[in-house]
């Protein structure tokens, strides 16, 4: 196993790569729609009725979690500063603490990826079925509606760099009109009766924070978006950190206040089996069911927006990873901008979970995806702030600002301590199933290392 530390070579693409017409980098304003399409993507249009049996204290945890992934975001943009490479988390973990740790960064960040995808297309098909309610006549008929809103984004991706950053600019526009009505508008109608219990299950205060964090996690995961792809990124050491910080703080904004809406408008015991909350609010807020169903196309264009730039990150985390000789070679497959045999993988690893899901019962199928998620997210979180508090202490001032040393370390301190928290709140089913997904991965270290030695003899 290699333990050499240092930094991995920028990432840098072919002449006539870099000049295709497909291909194109990402400005301040795509990259900042990058984070803020991934982080708001499915999440938001349904996890008001994932954390709803919480009771309200769910506000809490939506708060605390707030101000985690802020702390985050500042970590990442710090990061990124330093190394403006194509990787992201796994860059700075592989810098700080060599190839196994990168390897695992990567590998789990890869996970989250996919899995998110499948959970993304399950949100989806709650909201579709407000708009054709034969899809959901059965869980086959789910599945398949599922299948296809993961595929789309797929294929849209192939087309070329140009298209995706096309496709997240105006899914972001269009997400944003439903949710700054409700947001904002529901302010107005906003009734106290309808917010249900302060804490509406028998776990203590602290547990129920923790179980509901866990959940809502996955509307957070994205906040290092604009990392991930920095190969992408016109000026990334100043443009990554700025979109990051900037996207998060947007979505954190619209977050709060929309969840907050959605209590208030729809009644807790309603909202606790509801499956498209957002149309639920509308038509509460103007009767009858037209407000509803416009939400509903909404939501479903942006959670295809989240999928486009899910896949896009899901294939250039590998593709980094393969540049090192840590993942198989042919993910290094590029293709109009886009690493096109990640994203085909990638899918279909997604497309056979939606399927295995379904096969257990539509029921909790978005939540068991989501705390899976959550612990493979925590891996790459905990590894890159654990490289920046390591920059921090160990004296290498080409890494760090002296003049920030005492800010960024109390942040780096926080985003660990607070990623530590998320793992503790994500349940042992999910810690369970998350660890063989992570240990599935030391024997294809073990392979790519020792065709990576032998090579080198």
């Amino acid at each position: 196993m290699s333990t050499t530390l240092r930094d991995p070579a920028p990432t840098t693409e072919p002449a006539a790569e870099a000049q295709s017409p497909h291909a194109r980098r990402f400005g301040l304003p795509i990259a900042t729609c990058l984070v803020m399409g991934n982080v708001i993507g499915g999440g938001i249009f349904l996890l008001p009725a994932s954390v709803a049996p919480f009771g309200t204290i769910s506000l809490v945890a939506f708060g605390v979690l707030t101000a985690g992934a802020i702390a985050l975001a500042l970590v990442f943009g710090r990061l990124a500063e330093r190394h403006p490479q194509t990787g992201g988390p796994y860059v700075y973990a592989r810098a700080a603490f060599g190839d196994f740790a990168g390897f695992l960064a990567a590998w789990s960040y890869w996970i989250t990826a996919w899995v998110s995808n499948a959970a993304l297309a399950v949100a989806a098909v709650g909201y579709l079925t407000v708009l054709f309610p034969a899809a959901g006549a059965h869980k086959w008929s789910m599945c398949l509606a599922a299948l296809a809103v993961q595929w789309l984004p797929a294929l849209a991706n192939l087309a070329g760099t140009r298209y995706v950053g096309a496709v997240q600019v105006i899914a972001t526009v269009l997400k944003f009109a439903p949710l700054l009505l409700v947001a904002v508008g529901g302010l107005f109608f906003f009734d106290p009766a309808n917010l249900g219990p302060f804490r509406a299950t028998d776990q203590s205060a602290a547990g129920a924070v923790s179980a509901a964090a866990a959940i809502l996690l996955f509307s957070y995961l994205g906040v290092e978006s604009a990392t991930v792809s920095a190969g992408e990124v016109r000026d990334p050491a100043r443009n990554v950190g700025r979109a990051t910080i900037l996207g998060t703080a947007g979505a954190a904004v619209v977050y709060l206040l929309g969840t907050l809406s959605v209590f208030g408008l729809v009644a807790h015991e309603k909202l606790v089996s509801s499956t498209a909350p957002f149309t639920d609010a509308v038509n509460a807020m103007f009767g009858g069911t037209w407000g509803g169903t416009v939400v509903a196309c909404a939501a479903v264009i942006s959670m295809l927006g989240a999928l486009n730039g899910w896949t896009l990150l899901s294939a250039q985390t590998p593709y980094a990873a393969a540049k090192d000789g840590l993942f198989p070679k042919v993910f290094e497959t590029k293709k109009r901008g886009v690493p096109v045999v990640g994203v085909v993988v990638t899918v279909a690893l997604a497309s056979a979970l939606t399927v295995y899901n379904y096969t257990l019962g539509a029921e909790g199928v978005f939540e068991s995806l989501v705390l899976i998620t959550t612990f493979t997210a925590t891996v790459p979180y905990l590894l890159a702030t654990a490289a920046q508090i390591y920059f921090l202490l160990s004296g290498q001032r080409e890494r760090v600002h002296p003049g920030r040393l005492a800010r960024d370390g109390v942040l780096a301190v926080l985003a660990f301590g607070f990623s530590m928290w998320l793992v503790a709140g994500s349940g042992y089913a999910a810690v369970y199933q998350g660890v063989l997904f992570l240990f599935a991965g030391v024997l294809c270290y073990a392979v790519m290392s020792a065709r990576k030695t032998r090579a080198a003899a």
